[in-house]
């Protein structure tokens, strides 16, 4: 079969795109990175290091977005893989008549729009007149309800929940994918051979549905270090900045007109992205390697 190649300048004009809306936006605002760039003035001068320094001081709050935002990422990708993992094993067991249902209920929280779900789960975690505060008080379980969304120790965990109760899904659809293209000789010679349910998870499923989760845990940790809607919904960063992460203090940053700290801000995001990009594909090229 003859394949039909087209001629390289076809690409000039993606290109060219790529160039103007991506490239250089990027080095403009590293460049800025490095600048005093503010609201308050129309002189813009080159300052150095300084931005970098005083986000990674300890008198300021900026290491705190980081660490929040690490937090997030780590938590989320753990408890949304456990949790998808677990989910996708029970629905691809079985005939259950209901499965299909069970699946859609499930992945329902994945296509609601943030707005909405933080719309619904700050009237549920309202700490007086809340869903879940009521349900609980209901049944005399008072000492669990909480100020779910303004306590300083229960907001950031509300939010990774919320967090999870929306994102599962999409992880279980994924891995249920993975599980359903393993064939099922594998699982019947593993009976044969008097395997029980964890040798056939440990030496099969798990080995064979790699790949899905490696592409989970890509997808969740590229969410999860740009987070920035589901805190914004819940809490604006409250109480205090409490629950901010990394966009939502670059979001407040250039909403104070300090436009040179938002974009040194972003900057060290995009590093860490980089650095984080490149182990894993790494680490895709050397599983790639060992599958074939």
């Amino acid at each position: 079969m003859n394949k039909k190649i087209y001629p390289s300048y076809f690409a000039i004009g993606a290109v060219g795109l790529y160039v103007v809306f991506i490239i250089i936006p990027s080095f403009m605002g590293f460049y800025y990175s490095f600048t005093d760039w503010s609201g308050f003035s129309d002189e813009i001068t080159f300052i150095g290091l300084d931005n970098f320094k005083m986000i990674f001081s300890s008198d300021e709050h900026y290491m705190h977005y980081i660490n929040n935002t690490l937090i997030f990422s780590v938590a989320t990708i753990i408890l949304k893989s456990v949790l998808g993992f677990s989910f996708a094993l029970l629905l691809n067991e079985g005939a259950n008549k209901l499965r299909n249902i069970h699946r859609v209920l499930i992945f329902m929280p994945a296509i609601i729009p943030v707005l909405v779900v933080g719309l619904i789960f700050k009237s549920i975690l309202n700490p007086e007149t809340g869903l879940l505060n009521v349900s609980l008080r209901a049944v005399g379980l008072d000492v669990f309800a909480q100020q779910w969304l303004v306590d300083l120790d229960w907001a950031f965990k509300s939010i990774i929940a919320v967090d999870i109760w929306k994102g599962v899904g999409y992880i279980m659809v994924i891995l249920l994918a993975g599980l359903q293209s393993i064939s099922k000789d594998y699982y019947e010679a593993a009976v044969i051979d008097g395997a029980n349910f964890f040798a056939k998870l440990k030496h099969i499923t798990i080995p064979l549905l790699m790949p899905a989760l490696l592409i989970t845990t890509v997808l969740n940790l590229l969410y999860g270090l740009r987070v920035f809607d589901i805190v914004y919904v819940l809490t604006n960063g409250g109480p205090g900045y409490a629950t901010d992460v990394i966009y939502t203090a670059v979001f407040k940053e250039f909403s104070e007109g300090r436009y040179g700290v938002g974009t040194t801000l972003s900057t060290v995001l995009f590093t860490v992205m980089m650095i984080i990009g490149y182990f894993v594909i790494r680490l895709m090229s050397k599983e790639e390697g060992v599958r074939t």
